[in-house]
């Protein structure tokens, strides 16, 4: 059974076992993520202009580019908090449960991510909407492709609530799936002794 026919497979279960088969892949997702995350506010200044943003009130126009700049300054540190988890993926311990580990920081990172988003460009839109453009605000969402804007003060005190709530869901979520994982190898370290 030692023969080149039956072990010729070895090398790729030592690929997958070791979670090499994780750590890269994910690794270049979070890449990939960060990367579309500089380009995003660029994706939002085209369908702003292809929806005839620049023919717009001035005030509406004045309230875009403060709203493109949130996005743009959301898009950038959106950018480093992906960046930066993918070093956390590389660096994950070696054991049977990579995948539990590596999942667990992709629902952990995107809730970070999306929570940020609504964090910043949620609250800081609603903001501006409310406070400049007041029954405006429906024209600047629709302009922009983000129909889930809403101005109103109400927004303004959702919005952080609503980010926060992500973030700590996300986070909740995934220190459980990494906890019972470790309770199971406890059990395991448990039975054998």
């Amino acid at each position: 059974m030692n023969s080149k026919f039956f072990t010729f497979i070895k090398p790729y279960l030592s690929f997958i076992d070791n979670g090499q088969i994780f750590h890269k892949p994910f690794s270049w997702l979070y890449k990939l993520i960060a990367i579309l995350n500089l380009i995003m506010p660029l994706y939002f200044l085209i369908l702003a202009i292809d929806n005839g943003i620049f023919d717009s009130p001035a005030k509406l126009l004045t309230v875009f580019i403060l709203v493109w700049i949130l996005i743009t300054f959301a898009g950038w540190i959106s950018f480093q908090l992906w960046w930066d988890r993918r070093l956390k993926v590389k660096k994950m311990e070696e054991n049977e449960e990579t995948g539990t580990y590596v999942f667990s920081n992709l629902i952990q990172t995107f809730g970070e991510w999306l929570g940020t988003w609504i964090g910043i460009v949620g609250t800081g839109a609603a903001l501006l909407m409310t406070i400049i453009l007041g029954d405006d605000a429906y024209t600047l969402a629709h302009q922009l492709g983000l129909g889930i804007l809403k101005s109103g003060w109400i927004s303004i005190v959702l919005m952080p609530v609503y980010g926060l709530l992500i973030i700590l869901v996300t986070k909740f979520l995934s220190e459980q799936f990494r906890a019972i994982t470790s309770i199971a190898n406890n059990s395991k370290n448990i039975k054998s002794v």
